[in-house]
């Protein structure tokens, strides 16, 4: 099987690549963090004057009509320069779900917007209570004569504090726990009864907890069918945690490449440290984890990809085998590339210890490596 680029893939990723490269060194970054909004607004226009917002979306809408593929070979050279813009939280999630939802006069109003970068973006479905489970759900939404009065608190909503728009989950019908019963609505950030409180992660994304006081929802902003969003959910959720892990990737092999040239550099004994056996039997075990990440990435690419031909149950047991095998990957690759550069590994002036923090967060979006591996084994019974 050949798992080369496209000409156009490989065009798309060296763009993100000379992107990093050329303007989002690691001073840029900090001071995007450092700032109030926590992104930077004018390399979220450039991104959406290069196209890189389109990607994912039908021509129909302006789009650029591309896959999976496409999407991964970005979110990897996005993760080498731990670009903290909101590319998952707006496209990939908030676009994503409007994407494939049935209400036609939504997607035609919003989805142009987000392509034209005008548009910010976030999808609010973790609450307090519910940790890694999506269809343990408090919120909720009660009928009206002319749509829907939603309350309930969601948490860890990523890039909430700049959304103009947010979609969120409340229940319709059924019990706390029930997975039918579910409904998507999409409100505007700023409606009469939403309240947003923002906080940074240690990663330095800024996220929010939202607070929803009887928020009225018109009945022409319900996105998917009543009763059954998380059907919706489950369509975005796959190509949103393979993007996440070609994010991890991209970070990996970040990290290998930066330690490896540390010890070239780092003399003890009057030699470069790379002369240590030790070091270098350590430094070919991360080289081999970020390449069993990269060949799980590359095989949920083919299982959730277009050219996807597997049943559904084999699809999943790949979905959570790349979690799986990108966490411990992670973890591994993190702690070795600290513990090799030594104390300046952790220190906040050394891109290192960012990098380390990005994949602790990456590690537990959607699920961490335990409930991803739990999940592998009862498909496998």
């Amino acid at each position: 099987m050949n798992f080369e680029y496209s000409e156009e893939q490989t065009m798309l990723k060296d763009s993100v690549a000379r992107f990093v490269r050329e303007q989002y060194d690691f001073d840029t970054r900090r001071a995007i963090v450092a700032s109030e909004a926590g992104m930077s607004q004018e390399f979220w226009a450039m991104f959406a004057e290069l196209g890189w917002l389109s990607v994912p979306f039908a021509e129909e809408y302006g789009g650029y009509g591309g896959t999976s593929e496409d999407v991964a070979a970005m979110m990897e050279e996005l993760g080498k320069g731990n670009v903290v813009e909101p590319f998952v939280a707006t496209v990939l999630l908030f676009g994503g779900l409007l994407a494939r939802s049935d209400n036609k006069d939504l997607k035609s109003a919003v989805i142009p917007k987000i392509i034209d970068g005008t548009c910010l973006g976030a999808f609010g479905f973790l609450e307090r209570q519910s940790r890694f489970e999506l269809t343990d759900v408090k919120t909720s939404a009660t009928a009206s004569d002319v749509g829907w009065v939603l309350n309930g608190d969601k948490a860890v909503v990523v890039n909430a504090a700049n959304a103009d728009q947010l979609i969120v989950t409340a229940r319709t019908s059924g019990g706390q726990f029930d997975r039918q019963g579910i409904s998507l609505f999409l409100l505007d950030s700023n409606a009469e009864g939403v309240e947003i409180s923002p906080f940074v992660m240690m990663d330095g994304q800024k996220v929010a907890n939202i607070s929803l006081r009887d928020v009225f929802v018109p009945a022409s902003q319900q996105v998917g069918v009543l009763d059954a969003g998380m059907d919706l959910v489950d369509l975005v959720i796959p190509q949103v945690l393979l993007a996440l892990c070609s994010e991890a990737l991209g970070i990996m092999v970040k990290l290998n490449e930066a330690t490896l040239n540390y010890t070239k550099t780092r003399k003890q004994f009057g030699v470069p440290i790379s002369s240590f056996q030790i070091l270098q039997h350590r430094m070919v075990d991360t080289f081999m984890a970020a390449e069993q990440a990269r060949s799980m990435v590359y095989r949920g690419l083919c299982a959730f990809g277009d050219g996807g031909s597997i049943d559904a149950t084999e699809r999943y047991r790949s979905l959570h085998a790349m979690k799986v095998v990108v966490a411990k990957s992670s973890k591994l690759i993190g702690e070795e590339a600290i513990q090799m550069h030594g104390g300046m590994g952790m220190t906040d002036e050394l891109d290192i210890g960012h990098f380390v923090k990005r994949l602790m967060t990456l590690n537990v979006m959607f699920g961490d490596g335990d409930f991803h591996q739990k999940k592998f084994n009862q498909l496998s019974y």
